[in-house]
């Protein structure tokens, strides 16, 4: 099938063997144009994604013909600049939301002071390893804490739904300029890999610092410290572990979905929080070769194709249950926080070629949901993600071994016995992950089995014993929204404290919590030029 989108455009479904064949896709070109070869314009891909539907296997490209061509300059925006400290303007967390409001502040010429209770990306490789080999979390640098946040080693997926929130083509243009891959800006379903996003957020970071922007890492906040301001609270700084306090006017709230600790501070505060919807459940796994032969079916195989994906999702009574966080070719890894609970996740280096596909399976719940089982208010849901995770360390065993579940065990209602291979270190314990989530309350295992045997008939094969489910999954995103003014950012009740990104229930990944980032320093500059 072929169409011409535009005269300057062409969407071609191409066959596996001629992607990478550019003599060929330029005869293919020329056909559907009607012009002798030597005639056609020059032409560039502007985006390409595998189509694996009705039985068939092949690559949808669009292209740009003739002046459309020629790499379009990016959108005119200010670069970074040079700052001068001091700065007045304090970004606690350097995730995604955090390093682009700093990035986004530089370029309006403002400085800022970016604080992470985590250590730089070199060091906090090493407290990884201490988790998956010896069963040890500093609780301050792990896979969630740390440079680049929870994202820097979690596959380093950028595909967002977020396009109405910002400039999506401005974020993966920085983030090339500082060494990722270029074809993250034509990919349908970009990223990076775990193994390149740490240099990328590295230099990123150095490009700031060369231009006055202060980061400070392993410098926990503890609190805000606070002045009255015709009744209401404005912040005046933030108290840090070391018993000092640094002064701001503005501080910017971007701590992630697994900062607890923030959340309590805030509440003592008087910072009002809301519960939001979230989803917990289990991360499920299968070998890859599986996967590609259900997606790819005969051309599984085929040098020229990806480890393949795969997005399931199921609804009852308003309550869904879908995949969260798909990894080809990836790893299942220990994302904990704390010494006596676990949690799962998944992550991919570049390649993406581990034997091993996983996903999490999460089932939706509602703050009426907690309500139901006796977790009311606004930190419902904490209490729940600590519940799960409480029971899955000891049902684990100890030293992060994770509870799991054979597929076929799970269906039945019963624990497993043995387990098949998985890419988890520090390994898994055979048990029935169904009572684990059973002891919530909220009949979470009934709902993922009703899921799974819709998700089965939707994907032949996707039932079996080579499957493995791995508990838990609680961290898909925070169960708690801290409210902000929809003009100015600013909480509600104390003046100067902006929240952002996941942590504060506004973002959902990479690159959605990178646009809120912007959005914040965009919103700091007006509030300084109206004061």
């Amino acid at each position: 099938m072929t169409r011409l989108d535009h005269p300057s455009q062409v969407t071609l479904d191409v066959g596996l063997d001629e992607i990478d064949d550019p003599v060929r896709l330029r005869n293919r070109l020329a056909r559907v144009l009607g012009i002798p070869a030597e005639d056609l314009p020059e032409s560039r891909v502007l985006r390409r994604s595998i189509d694996a539907r009705g039985g068939r296997v092949r690559y949808h490209v669009r292209f740009a013909l003739g002046s459309e061509a020629a790499p379009r300059p990016r959108p005119t925006a200010p670069e970074p600049r040079e700052v001068q400290l001091p700065a007045r303007v304090v970004i606690i967390g350097d995730g995604p939301a955090g390093l682009f409001c700093a990035h986004q502040l530089a370029c309006a010429g403002v400085a800022s002071v970016v604080l992470d209770r985590g250590k730089r990306v070199q060091p906090r490789r090493h407290d990884l390893v201490l988790v998956q080999n010896q069963g040890r979390v500093d609780p301050n640098s792990n896979y969630c804490f740390g440079e680049g946040g929870a994202g820097t080693y979690s596959d380093g997926k950028l595909y967002t739904r977020s396009n109405k929130r910002g400039n999506v083509a401005r974020v993966l243009g920085i983030l090339v300029d500082h060494g990722a891959p270029d074809d993250i800006e034509s990919d349908a379903r970009p990223h990076i890999g775990s193994n390149r996003l740490p240099k990328v957020v590295t230099a990123l970071r150095e490009h700031l610092e060369g231009l006055g922007v202060e980061f400070r890492f392993e410098a926990r906040v503890t609190g805000l410290d606070l002045v009255s301001d015709q009744g209401r609270s404005r912040v005046r700084g933030v108290r840090l572990q070391d018993g000092s306090v640094l002064g701001a006017d503005v501080v910017v709230l971007a701590t992630g979905h697994s900062a607890r600790d923030v959340l309590t501070w805030l509440g003592e505060a008087g910072a009002r929080l809301e519960p939001k919807p979230f989803a917990v459940g289990l991360r499920v796994e299968h070998p890859q070769a599986l996967i590609n032969r259900m997606q790819y079916g005969a051309v599984a195989q085929h040098p020229r194709l990806p480890s393949a994906d795969y997005h399931l999702a199921y609804t009852e009574a308003g309550r869904g249950v879908f995949s969260f966080c798909m990894c080809p070719g990836g790893f299942i890894i220990p994302a904990v926080t704390e010494p006596d609970a676990l949690v799962v996740n998944g992550m991919s280096l570049s390649r993406r070629d581990s034997p091993y596909a996983n996903s999490g399976l999460v089932v939706g719940v509602e703050p009426d949901d907690l309500a139901g089982i006796g977790l009311e208010g606004a930190l419902g849901g904490v209490e729940l993600q600590r519940r799960l995770e409480t029971a899955a360390y000891l049902a684990g065993g100890g030293g992060f071994r994770a509870p799991a579940t054979r597929v076929t065990d799970f269906l039945a209602g019963r624990g497993s016995s043995t387990l098949p291979a998985s890419s988890y270190r520090p390994g898994l314990s055979a048990t029935n992950v169904g009572e684990l989530l059973d002891g919530s309350g909220l009949r979470l295992a009934e709902r993922l089995r009703r899921a799974l045997g819709m998700f089965g008939r939707r994907m032949s094969g996707y039932i079996t014993e080579e499957a493995v489910l791995v508990g838990v999954e609680t961290r898909t995103s925070s169960p708690v929204r801290i409210p902000r003014n929809p003009e100015t950012l600013e909480h509600p009740e104390i003046l100067g404290l902006i929240p952002i990104g996941e942590g504060a229930g506004y973002a959902g990944g990479i690159v959605s919590s990178a646009l809120d980032g912007m959005r914040a320093a965009d919103a700091i500059s007006a509030i300084s030029q109206g004061r």
